[in-house]
């Protein structure tokens, strides 16, 4: 935690170029408090420097999705040993995964808590302080709610705690952390603009933040508060993007619908996950391989297995010299790759400006389905809203079972699988212990899964020995 959280009244990490995009800003630098936090431009530069976290390696680019990787959709692949024993269940408290990105969640909530002890008190224009007041409370929520799904509770630290420089704290129970998640993400959705223009696209909103409390109250099962912040995203302006593609095309990623998405831009704020995801010989590292289950989980004819998948036979422009090229069997271990994830430029080589999608309007309406149909009430209109893109037949009195097949096929690979199977097994409408000792071919054999060990992470052993033993363990570890 000490070396994790970074005091930053009187010294700031900070962004000094364009106040627009939030990805077209110079390296950071170091700036005191009296050459910096004077005007609305100082405010921007800070608000873009929350982000910079968010798109290296180990975080988005790559550490956060291996929390998903346990899951029935995928195999690890690639050669990180750390990433065997998590998909295994077989890692302990020393596993570098669960340290990677731990660190840099505490370091978008310092420069979050930053922005919040420093922003009100600057002179500019009230419509822009807002919006920067709001982008910090949504980030800080966000990362709040990552511990919580990961770890459950952690320490969690607020603009006093930096004031009294109080970092080393202990852990908050699951229901406090959930508390201070609410807390933020309702103020972010008072504070944050319904949308933006196009050169503040990728900036959260209020369908970002209503759509993540909509999450929130699902995990908590408060029915009724998922279907009416999911209802405030649906009224807009956040529609269906018209093709499902349309979420992973750099054309068109920052359609509405995508709530929020980590943002990237090629030769400035490079998406690693691109590589990690893509074939050895297309310029990849070649992880996070889809495996048969989940192929055979879509229903026949389904258009979103074309995009969600690369499978045999499939050709792909690669640009440049390779131009169109045949997928073959031999590029992957499991026969197929994820394609959400990986474009090409023109000229040949992968395309870094392809962003990570984290909340998509789809993913509200099945949440919303869910919701409805746990509360004994009737999801049709909203699981038929997802199924009508896809050209899936229409259902009636949806069941369960639909609504987890749907957010299967949907969310695929959007590192949403092994959460959703957890929070189902709680509630008796899954068993992951049989799901977990299905035997998905020799790359994915069966596995152990103990409840309740297993519902969350191990705590970093580093974090609990920085902290001199303030920080306590999960059971099970």
């Amino acid at each position: 935690m000490k070396n994790s959280i970074q005091l930053l009244l009187l010294l700031v990490l900070i962004a000094t170029a364009c106040e627009d995009n939030i990805l077209d800003t110079t390296p950071y630098g170091q700036s005191t408090s009296s050459q910096f936090w004077r005007n609305g431009e100082d405010a921007v530069a800070a608000a873009n420097a929350m982000y910079e976290p968010l798109v290296v390696e180990d975080f988005y680019g790559h550490a956060e999705h291996t929390f998903d990787i346990p899951s029935d959709d995928q195999f690890r692949a690639g050669d990180h040993g750390e990433d065997q024993a998590i998909e295994s269940f077989t890692f302990d408290a020393g596993n570098p995964q669960l340290f990677y990105s731990w660190r840099h969640k505490y370091e978008v909530i310092s420069r979050a808590n930053a922005v919040l002890i420093n922003v009100p008190d600057i002179s500019m224009d009230q419509t822009l302080k807002d919006r920067t007041l709001g982008e910090a409370h949504f980030l800080r929520g966000f990362m709040y709610w990552r511990f919580a799904v990961i770890y459950g509770g952690v320490p969690i630290i607020l603009e006093e705690d930096v004031i009294a420089n109080n970092y080393n704290k202990p852990r908050a129970t699951l229901e406090e952390t959930y508390a201070q998640i609410e807390a933020d993400l309702l103020r972010a959705a008072d504070l944050l603009p319904i949308s933006h223009d196009a050169d503040d696209s990728g900036r959260p909103s209020k369908g970002s933040a209503n759509g993540l409390l909509a999450k929130l109250y699902l995990y908590q099962k408060a029915f009724d508060k998922t279907i009416s912040f999911g209802q405030k995203v649906l009224d807009g302006p956040y529609p269906l993007a018209d093709n499902y593609q349309d979420n992973f095309r750099v054309e068109t990623q920052n359609n509405p619908e995508v709530l929020f998405s980590i943002q990237s831009l090629q030769g400035w704020q490079d998406n690693t996950h691109i590589i990690y995801t893509t074939p050895r010989p297309w310029g990849g590292w070649d992880f996070h391989e889809p495996v048969q289950d989940l192929i055979e989980e879509f229903e026949d004819g389904d258009p979103r297995l074309d995009y969600t998948v690369y499978k045999p036979g499939d050709m792909v422009d690669l640009g440049g010299d390779k131009g169109l090229t045949e997928y073959t069997e031999d590029l992957s271990s499991t026969g197929y790759h994820f394609r959400k994830y990986s474009s090409w430029n023109p000229q040949g080589g992968l395309n870094m400006s392809h962003n990570n999608p984290i909340l998509r309007t789809a993913d509200v309406l099945l949440m919303m389905a869910e919701a409805k149909i746990r509360s004994g009430q009737n999801g049709d209109a909203e699981i038929n809203a997802v199924r009508e893109r896809a050209n899936r037949t229409e259902l009636t009195n949806a069941t369960i079972e639909d609504l987890i097949h749907e957010r299967r096929v949907e969310l695929a690979g959007e590192n949403q699988r092994h959460q959703d199977l957890i929070r189902w097994d709680k509630d008796n409408l899954v068993d992951i212990v049989a799901l977990y000792k299905k035997d998905l071919g020799p790359l994915k054999p069966p596995r152990n899964f103990e409840r309740p060990k297993h519902y969350l992470f191990a705590i970093p052993q580093r974090e609990i020995d920085l902290s001199n033993g303030v920080l306590s363990q999960n059971s099970g570890y």
